[in-house]
Protein backbone atom coordinates (compact mmCIF):
# COMPACT_ATOMS: atom_id res chain seq x y z
CA UNK A 1 0.00 0.00 0.00
CA UNK A 2 1.79 3.24 -0.98
CA UNK A 3 -0.83 5.61 0.25
CA UNK A 4 -0.97 7.59 3.71
CA UNK A 5 -3.99 8.97 6.09
CA UNK A 6 -3.45 11.04 8.61
CA UNK A 7 -7.10 11.15 10.15
CA UNK A 8 -7.81 11.58 13.90
CA UNK A 9 -11.90 11.56 15.57
CA UNK A 10 -12.69 12.23 18.98
CA UNK A 11 -15.46 12.52 20.66
CA UNK A 12 -15.26 14.57 24.15
CA UNK A 13 -15.89 17.43 26.71
CA UNK A 14 -14.18 20.66 26.00
CA UNK A 15 -11.89 21.29 29.05
CA UNK A 16 -11.62 24.84 28.57
CA UNK A 17 -13.48 28.23 26.68
CA UNK A 18 -12.52 28.86 23.30
CA UNK A 19 -9.49 30.93 23.02
CA UNK A 20 -9.47 33.01 19.53
CA UNK A 21 -6.23 34.76 17.66
CA UNK A 22 -7.79 36.93 14.73
CA UNK A 23 -4.87 37.78 12.43
CA UNK A 24 -4.71 40.85 10.34
CA UNK A 25 -5.64 39.23 6.63
CA UNK A 26 -9.21 38.61 8.55
CA UNK A 27 -8.49 35.17 9.26
CA UNK A 28 -8.81 33.34 12.32
CA UNK A 29 -8.44 30.29 14.62
CA UNK A 30 -10.06 28.77 17.35
CA UNK A 31 -7.75 26.99 20.43
CA UNK A 32 -9.17 24.51 22.98
CA UNK A 33 -8.12 21.49 25.05
CA UNK A 34 -11.35 18.66 24.79
CA UNK A 35 -10.72 15.53 26.97
CA UNK A 36 -11.19 12.20 26.30
CA UNK A 37 -11.77 8.94 28.97
CA UNK A 38 -10.78 5.32 29.34
CA UNK A 39 -12.51 3.27 31.86
CA UNK A 40 -11.92 0.17 33.07
CA UNK A 41 -11.76 -2.21 36.50
CA UNK A 42 -8.89 -2.81 38.19
CA UNK A 43 -8.97 -6.85 38.51
CA UNK A 44 -6.49 -7.26 41.58
CA UNK A 45 -8.48 -4.31 43.67
CA UNK A 46 -12.03 -4.03 42.16
CA UNK A 47 -12.35 -0.30 41.90
CA UNK A 48 -13.12 1.76 38.89
CA UNK A 49 -9.79 3.31 37.17
CA UNK A 50 -10.58 6.35 34.84
CA UNK A 51 -7.79 7.42 32.60
CA UNK A 52 -7.93 11.15 31.18
CA UNK A 53 -6.08 11.99 27.79
CA UNK A 54 -6.32 15.72 26.63
CA UNK A 55 -6.17 16.78 23.05
CA UNK A 56 -5.35 20.40 21.61
CA UNK A 57 -8.06 21.84 19.17
CA UNK A 58 -7.20 23.86 16.63
CA UNK A 59 -10.37 25.14 14.46
CA UNK A 60 -9.78 28.09 11.31
CA UNK A 61 -11.95 30.77 10.50
CA UNK A 62 -15.42 30.71 10.16
CA UNK A 63 -15.69 27.29 11.83
CA UNK A 64 -13.68 28.77 14.85
CA UNK A 65 -15.95 31.52 15.00
CA UNK A 66 -19.05 29.09 15.07
CA UNK A 67 -17.55 27.02 17.99
CA UNK A 68 -16.95 30.15 19.95
CA UNK A 69 -20.52 31.48 19.50
CA UNK A 70 -22.14 27.87 20.95
CA UNK A 71 -19.27 25.67 22.71
CA UNK A 72 -18.65 26.84 26.10
CA UNK A 73 -16.76 24.32 28.80
CA UNK A 74 -17.87 21.34 29.83
CA UNK A 75 -19.63 20.56 26.50
CA UNK A 76 -19.60 17.22 24.64
CA UNK A 77 -18.23 17.73 20.89
CA UNK A 78 -16.96 14.84 18.14
CA UNK A 79 -13.94 16.67 15.84
CA UNK A 80 -12.38 15.33 13.08
CA UNK A 81 -9.36 16.52 11.42
CA UNK A 82 -5.72 15.63 11.11
CA UNK A 83 -2.52 15.83 13.74
CA UNK A 84 -0.12 18.07 13.09
CA UNK A 85 2.86 18.77 15.40
CA UNK A 86 4.94 21.75 15.61
CA UNK A 87 8.14 22.88 17.08
CA UNK A 88 9.30 25.90 18.39
CA UNK A 89 12.63 27.03 20.85
CA UNK A 90 11.11 27.60 24.40
CA UNK A 91 12.44 31.05 26.56
CA UNK A 92 14.89 28.72 27.96
CA UNK A 93 16.41 27.63 24.93
CA UNK A 94 14.84 24.24 24.93
CA UNK A 95 12.70 22.50 21.82
CA UNK A 96 9.55 22.18 22.25
CA UNK A 97 6.92 20.48 20.61
CA UNK A 98 2.97 20.34 20.55
CA UNK A 99 0.45 17.79 18.79
CA UNK A 100 -2.59 19.42 17.61
CA UNK A 101 -5.57 18.33 15.79
CA UNK A 102 -6.66 20.35 13.02
CA UNK A 103 -10.46 19.96 12.52
CA UNK A 104 -11.82 19.73 9.45
CA UNK A 105 -15.30 18.77 10.78
CA UNK A 106 -17.21 18.83 13.87
CA UNK A 107 -20.46 18.11 15.36
CA UNK A 108 -22.01 19.30 18.73
CA UNK A 109 -23.32 17.00 20.96
CA UNK A 110 -24.64 18.39 23.89
CA UNK A 111 -24.43 21.85 25.25
CA UNK A 112 -23.95 22.72 29.00
CA UNK A 113 -27.07 25.06 28.64
CA UNK A 114 -29.16 21.77 27.34
CA UNK A 115 -27.70 19.36 30.42
CA UNK A 116 -29.09 22.36 32.93
CA UNK A 117 -32.19 22.55 31.28
CA UNK A 118 -32.53 19.02 31.63
CA UNK A 119 -31.37 17.29 29.29
CA UNK A 120 -33.78 18.06 26.69
CA UNK A 121 -33.05 15.99 23.66
CA UNK A 122 -32.41 17.83 20.36
CA UNK A 123 -30.90 16.90 17.20
CA UNK A 124 -27.10 17.32 17.12
CA UNK A 125 -25.76 20.01 14.83
CA UNK A 126 -23.12 19.08 12.55
CA UNK A 127 -20.49 21.75 10.84
CA UNK A 128 -17.73 21.50 8.04
CA UNK A 129 -15.67 24.22 7.92
CA UNK A 130 -16.69 24.27 4.05
CA UNK A 131 -19.11 25.71 2.92
CA UNK A 132 -21.60 22.77 1.41
CA UNK A 133 -24.85 23.70 -0.69
CA UNK A 134 -27.62 22.06 1.90
CA UNK A 135 -29.14 18.72 0.59
CA UNK A 136 -32.78 18.74 -0.90
CA UNK A 137 -35.05 17.04 1.40
CA UNK A 138 -37.41 14.46 -0.72
CA UNK A 139 -41.07 15.77 -0.13
CA UNK A 140 -43.49 13.12 0.89
CA UNK A 141 -45.12 10.62 -1.08
CA UNK A 142 -48.46 11.23 -2.05
CA UNK A 143 -51.37 9.70 0.36
CA UNK A 144 -54.87 9.14 -0.41
CA UNK A 145 -57.38 10.96 0.80
CA UNK A 146 -61.66 11.13 0.40
CA UNK A 147 -61.23 14.70 -1.24
CA UNK A 148 -60.53 15.25 -4.77
CA UNK A 149 -56.91 16.89 -5.51
CA UNK A 150 -57.26 20.27 -6.51
CA UNK A 151 -55.23 21.64 -9.64
CA UNK A 152 -52.48 23.96 -9.05
CA UNK A 153 -51.19 26.22 -12.58
CA UNK A 154 -47.36 25.40 -11.17
CA UNK A 155 -45.73 24.47 -14.10
CA UNK A 156 -44.41 21.13 -12.08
Amino acid sequence: MSGTLNKVMLIGHLGDEVKMHYFEGGGCIGRFPIATNDTYTNKQTGERVTNTDWHNIVVRNKAAEICEKYLSKGDKVYVEGRLKTRQWQGEDGNTRYSTEVQVQDFTFLTTKKESMAGGAQQQPSAVKPQATAPKPTPSPAPTQSAQPEQEDDLPF
